[in-house]
């Protein structure tokens, strides 16, 4: 019975570590959105926040999620860049 209370422990700290990542990954998105809405508009913008997220991210270490990389303005810029020329 003690690995059966085991296996559901770890079950629920998996999921909750999984709803943390999923939370962080949305906000990771948003502020990808906001920086590259600036960058269109061509007001300045950091990728602070971004990479903020993404470190908390990587510190969560779900074995089934590769780590994310962090941004940078020039990341943010080409992809701006190759947005115009679609």
């Amino acid at each position: 019975m003690s690995v059966h209370k085991d296996l559901i422990k770890h079950a629920k700290n998996q999921n909750q570590s999984f709803q943390e990542f999923k939370a962080l990954d949305e906000l990771r998105e948003k502020y990808i959105e906001e920086a590259v809405e600036l960058c269109k508009q061509g007001k300045p913008f950091t990728t602070g926040k971004i990479n903020e997220v993404t470190n908390k991210m990587n510190k969560i270490n779900l074995r089934i999620i590769s780590l994310r990389k962090n941004v940078t303005t020039k990341m943010v810029q080409e992809y701006v860049k190759s947005l115009e020329n679609k």
